[in-house]
């Protein structure tokens, strides 16, 4: 088994559109794009030089070349308008990586700018994740958590239409996911289609510095812990760890259970999620990646220690919990270490990385799928929670359902695949629905337990 840990790679939900958490992967958070490495050599971090990605023994065909060549003219030659060279090449390449997945993309300057700014955790905007569909509208997978996408109600499965009145179109897109950025205190009206929904909805927001704390925790009810991840940063394992130690060291007895949220948490690094299920595991398979280049295939598995001392978990998991957040829920899943309760995950089993180009642009290109510990490929399936409740539900079970979206949604998604599986291989119990089912099911495991 290879436990040697290969450079973070990003686990995002999103594509060249998010105005929020895209994070390259990345050794550490002063260098936080990744290189992909030549065959026989180990990755390394960038250097802003230009990355050798080509396999030199698959050359292009001739007559492929003078095909691309052939409508490359012909556009230039007769299209309605003038365009220029730079800007035909441009759209080529992005049209190159968006026919592979939902998830590659090709990044200008300033969007791979974006992603170093983001990447360190602080920048001004709204605080929203979003998808860029085929047709370039753009779709809320989720809202970060206190921000003002999140406090003006914006919900995932809403589609922006229009920005200060400015309908967004197919050649105006860019600039539209560049202007949800911009300086604290300036505001901007979004105008939003909601499923359910007979009128467009216009919601006024302002601009914040977005600080995105990954992990929250707190003690529920005396005997037990409620920690929300909202998002899987470089340090979000240490936090958790350091976290749970403080207020553990505070108890003379031990604490009876965990609610675990990771609801509408989109994703981030991969080895942010390892450490995280490391914190409550004691041995074994946390997750494995299968891809085409050698440091794309790699095991992590949990070294000895379960902070909680077997103490059960509940998983809160919805339609908005993705990648990085889907690894961890399916590794304490499959070591049956958590219940899963909430409703299906996202589904995304991709791994992103993001490859810098030596004129200041870069790729984020998938580069290999995950698979939890029993050799499952959730891509475009999810996890299925253990126990199921009803979508977005609250006390007030009246109220309409939000749309979802889910990567088995998103045209052009990777199919799943299974490995073989070899033997022995803030939201409070008052307000929020699911925290209260999952206290009340912990309440009801610690009976049992305390028999024992």
């Amino acid at each position: 088994m290879n436990n040697a840990r290969p450079p973070r790679y990003l686990l995002s939900a999103l594509l060249l559109s998010s105005t929020s958490l895209c994070f390259p992967g990345r050794t550490d958070a002063q260098e936080p794009a990744v290189e992909v490495p030549a065959q026989t050599a180990p990755p390394t971090e960038a250097t802003g030089t230009k990355v050798d990605v080509v396999d030199k023994g698959d050359r292009v065909g001739l007559e492929e070349i003078r095909r691309f060549v052939s409508v490359y003219r012909a556009v230039k030659q007769a299209y309605v308008d003038p365009v220029a060279d730079g800007d035909l090449m441009s759209a080529a390449i992005r049209g190159l990586l968006a026919d592979l997945d939902p998830h590659s993309a090709y990044l200008d300057q300033e969007a791979s700018a974006a992603l170093t700014e983001m990447a360190e955790g602080e920048y001004g905007g709204l605080g929203l994740e979003i998808i860029q569909r085929p047709d370039r509208s753009l779709t809320v997978i989720a809202p970060i958590d206190d921000t003002p996408a999140a406090r003006a109600g914006i919900q995932p499965g809403d589609v922006i239409t229009a920005m200060d009145g400015e309908v967004i179109t197919a050649d105006s897109v860019d600039a539209a996911i560049e202007s949800m950025r911009g300086d604290p205190g300036t505001q901007i009206t979004l105008t939003i289609i909601r499923e359910g929904v007979a009128e467009p909805l216009q919601v006024q927001l302002t601009r914040e510095i977005i600080r995105v704390n990954s992990a929250r925790i707190e003690v529920l009810d005396k005997d037990y812990l409620y920690l929300r991840i909202a998002t899987f940063q470089a340090d979000t394992g240490m936090e958790v760890s350091k976290r749970l130690d403080t207020l553990i060291a505070q108890r003379a007895s031990a604490f009876k259970g965990l609610v675990l949220d990771l609801r509408s948490n989109p994703g981030g690094l991969l080895n942010a999620a390892v450490d995280v299920a490391d914190v409550f595991l004691d041995r074994g398979l946390i997750v494995s990646t299968r891809g085409r280049l050698p440091y794309a295939t790699n095991e992590y598995s949990a070294h000895r220690g379960d902070a909680l001392d077997g103490a059960p978990i509940v998983l809160l998991i919805d339609a908005g919990s993705a990648s990085a957040a889907e690894v961890l829920a399916g590794a304490l899943r499959d070591h049956k270490r958590a219940v899963i309760m909430g409703t299906r995950s996202f589904g995304k089993g991709s791994v992103q990385t993001v490859l810098p180009l030596d004129n200041g642009d870069s790729i984020k290109l998938t580069t290999a799928r995950y698979y939890t510990p029993n050799g499952t490929s959730i891509q475009a399936t999810g996890i299925v929670p253990d126990i199921e409740l009803l979508e977005n539900a609250t006390v007030k079970t009246e109220e309409v359902q939000a749309p979802t979206i889910r990567e088995a949604n998103l045209p052009g998604h990777l199919r799943a695949e299974t490995l073989p599986v070899e033997a022995d291989g803030k939201a409070t119990v008052a307000d929020d629905y699911a925290v209260g089912e999952a206290l009340n099911l912990l309440r009801g495991l610690a009976v049992f337990r305390d028999r024992d």
